[in-house]
């Protein structure tokens, strides 16, 4: 996918709330605000938009004097995820389709994304997730896939909601205990994403082969992964793909087998999938 003008908009707003993330003065907030409409006026159409969102971030992230603008909100997305693990391992429990089950909860995590359009309550979108089809509905076929993989990779997507992936990939492993998985990461801190730092801090690289993608994109940019990253991506037998950004980056891919999941949070992404801002998506391709 590449940017269009809603894109553009959208990512000036996204200087907005960056500053109120920061606790931004009114003069930094008016810097920061005014650098990235003056950036706008040069974005590519050709990107995709978290390729743009990357320029954007680390000029931001200079003008802040911070490595990292959202570590504060990404400690507290974590603390708030993991307050409704105990909740959702008695849903497991008590589920009659815990595959499908676990796959939800993977999804109503995703709405934990700082740069959408649109903002959804993590608490109601637990409560209704169970009892919410998806919009495009690829279940079937995905768990066809998992049948005939030897290794999966899934890619995360943000902080928060990779409190969510851990229980997904721990029911993955449940259910096909002989396949081989891998989680990947953002090489480097872009909008609230998911890193090494985060994920080692949840304990994936106990769980499962933790990969730095090296993309320093709120989305995998195959572009900018480095050399391993692409070699795993390429060669795996399924890539799950969390997320908007990352579908935004893959789609389309090179590759085949790809599992798209993710709650729909903007227009522009909705149009593309021919769905409704709100949908949830299990598609392959």
């Amino acid at each position: 996918m590449t940017i269009d003008e809603a894109c553009v908009t959208c990512i000036i707003n996204q200087s907005v709330k960056v500053a109120n993330a920061i606790g931004a003065d009114e003069l930094l907030s008016k810097k920061l605000t005014s650098t990235v409409e003056e950036m706008s006026k040069s974005f590519s159409f050709s990107d995709a938009p978290p390729e743009i969102a990357s320029y954007v971030y680390e000029k931001m992230a200079q003008i802040a004097n911070k490595i990292d603008l959202y570590d504060e909100v990404k400690t507290l997305s974590t603390k708030k995820a993991l307050s409704f693990v105990p909740l959702l391992k008695e849903k497991l429990l008590k589920s009659q389709n815990k595959l499908l089950t676990a796959t939800k909860i993977a999804v109503a995590g995703n709405v934990i994304d700082l740069a959408a359009e649109v903002e959804f309550d993590l608490k109601e979108e637990l409560d209704k997730i169970f009892y919410t089809d998806f919009a495009y509905d690829d279940f079937s076929l995905f768990e066809e896939k998992l049948q005939s993989s030897k290794s999966v990779l899934i890619i995360g997507d943000n902080v928060g909601e990779h409190i969510f992936d851990y229980m997904f990939i721990e029911t993955l492993q449940e259910f096909y205990p002989k396949i081989k998985f891998s989680y990947m990461v953002r090489g480097t801190p872009i909008i609230n994403d998911v890193t090494m730092k985060e994920a080692k801090e949840a304990g994936f690289d106990e769980l499962c082969e933790l990969i730095d993608s090296g993309v320093n994109s709120p989305g995998f940019a195959y572009s900018r992964a480095n050399s391993y990253a692409r070699e795993i991506f390429d060669n795996v037998d399924l890539v799950i793909s969390k997320g908007m950004g990352n579908y935004e980056c893959m789609s389309p891919s090179h590759r085949k087998n790809i599992c798209f999941l993710l709650k729909v949070k903007c227009a522009v992404v909705a149009a593309h999938l021919q769905k409704e801002i709100g949908d949830i998506i299990c598609k392959i391709v």
